[in-house]
């Protein structure tokens, strides 16, 4: 019905730029948000005393061994629960940009190289990090039980005292995962002009601006930026190589996807291990199926673009200062720079200015809701 009413739109609606084919690609980016169940791999997934106590976890230091930073630290809700640094900082410097938590729900794979399968392993790593917050099982456990979070942890898991430091990190784990779940980006401009299309509203989509109409055209077509960022969360969950270098220094480099594999490989906390509550062990096909490509290194995680005004530097090295960095990176792209046994899917995409001042209004719109 809706491609009925939508049949001579761009005649019959000067103000709407976009052909009927291009209508029909945009629809694909919605709606949003995306209504997501409870996590069955995480039994307190939804429970709203556990989203609470995983938010007061979320900024307590008691999570650093040293009790110097908390998981806010670098997750800072003022820029998209990012930090606004090229890399991020923990005992040291580290190697790699500080990824965003809003709209964790739509990944397959959590960090940049995809370490983990699930939101509450993504947080058990930096818990554990030397580098990060240092803790060990034992460590962790030991804080907990001494601080004023033994009664609320008892509530929700049982008697800590009873519990393996093992079971106590993942259980805490959980809990921050219960209040990550939350975070998700709002409806913007982009969402009302897409949904307008979608009911056939000709007078609110005409009131989304032709440089971003312009620009979402160009995303959907001439750029291809929507094989990667594909879908209502703008992300395709996969690994891509986007012609940016992965050497941390001279002779050091980041393995990334390809490091991301043999991680998983070893780690015992993926969807497919006994630490999972989902007795039917859903979404274990993924981590039992992935094979080692060399194809896969220097490879990263496709970011979702929504939100990605808070979210600078850009890429997995924090090397892109802005979106107009972004825009001009894949403008001319270094073709010799993209892994020889990957995609064919990069092309210099050879704007001119007011084609990349479209595209970054576009993405900008992404981002518009106010949060």
């Amino acid at each position: 019905m809706v491609f009925g009413m939508l049949a001579g739109f761009t005649a019959a609606k000067s103000d709407v730029l976009l052909s009927e084919d291009e209508i029909a690609q945009t629809l694909l980016h919605g709606p949003w948000p995306i209504e997501y169940g409870k996590d069955p791999s995480n039994r307190v997934s939804g429970n709203l005393e556990a989203i609470a106590f995983g938010k007061a976890l979320f900024s307590d230091p008691i999570l650093s061994r040293d009790e110097n930073m908390s998981c806010a630290s670098c997750h800072d809700p003022e820029y998209g629960f990012s930090d606004a640094l090229p890399r991020a900082v923990g005992q040291k410097l580290l190697d790699r940009n500080t990824p965003s938590l809003m709209n964790l729900r739509s990944h397959r794979w959590f960090g940049w190289a995809g370490g983990t399968d699930n939101i509450w392993a993504q947080s058990i790593d930096p818990i554990l990090n030397i580098d990060e917050m240092g803790h060990d099982a034992e460590s962790l456990r030991s804080a907990i039980a001494g601080s004023t979070y033994p009664q609320t942890y008892g509530k929700l898991f049982g008697d800590i005292s009873k519990h393996a430091p093992e079971d106590v990190l993942v259980n805490i784990s959980k809990a921050l995962a219960a209040y990550q779940e939350t975070l998700r980006t709002g409806q913007t401009s982009f969402d009302r002009f897409r949904n307008a299309l979608e009911a056939g509203d000709l007078t609110t989509a005409g009131t989304y601006s032709d440089s971003a109409q312009r620009g979402l055209q160009l995303f959907i077509g001439r750029g291809n930026c929507a094989f990667c960022h594909s879908g209502p969360a703008f992300t395709n969950g996969e690994f891509h190589d986007a012609g940016v270098p992965y050497f941390i220094t001279e002779t050091r480099v980041d393995e990334g996807r390809f490091g991301g594999l043999k991680a998983i490989k070893q780690n015992p906390f993926t969807l497919a291990g006994d630490y999972s509550d989902d007795p039917e062990k859903t979404g274990a096909w993924a981590v039992n199926q992935v094979r080692f490509q060399h194809s896969d290194f220097g490879t990263f995680r496709v970011p979702g673009l929504r939100g990605a005004t808070k979210t600078a530097p850009y890429m997995h090295n924090g090397s892109l200062k802005d979106l107009a960095a972004v825009v001009d990176h894949y403008n001319a792209i270094n073709m010799e720079r993209l892994h020889v046994d990957g995609e064919a899917i990069l092309q210099p995409l050879g704007l001119s200015p007011q084609e990349k001042n479209d595209l970054i209004a576009f993405l900008e719109s992404l981002s518009d809701d106010g949060s």
